[in-house]
């Protein structure tokens, strides 16, 4: 009977929480202010290709690309620079921040 109460209760205390290393998107949006010069107050850039628009990206990859930077995987000695003091907190609140952000990325559901 144990077993049964806890196959029962385990699924819903497994979905009813939000994921513990979530960032939080306001907090992000504070923390965006100098990412702003480049990538826009929302991530949607400042109208030149040169900077990646951020807006809409899944979080799980903003958070992938900024480590990436800050360890030296990923090459660009401004980011480098951007990333290298940033917690892993800081990264993220500022992935959740951007992924929230409406912007022209879509999914390929129309290629169907």
């Amino acid at each position: 009977m144990k077993h049964l109460m806890l196959a029962l209760l385990l699924p819903a205390a497994l979905f009813s929480a939000a994921p513990v290393d979530a960032g939080n998107a306001e907090r992000g949006r504070e923390k965006s202010a100098i990412c702003q010069a480049c990538h826009g107050v929302d991530g949607n850039g400042i109208g030149m290709d040169m900077y990646p628009i951020l807006a809409g990206q899944f979080p799980d990859y903003l958070a992938h690309a900024m480590r990436a930077y800050k360890t030296g995987e990923r090459e660009d000695v401004v980011m480098r620079g951007f990333a290298a003091p940033l917690s892993e907190q800081d990264i993220k609140d500022l992935a959740a921040w951007y992924g929230s952000q409406k912007g022209p990325l879509a999914d390929l559901s129309h290629f169907k």
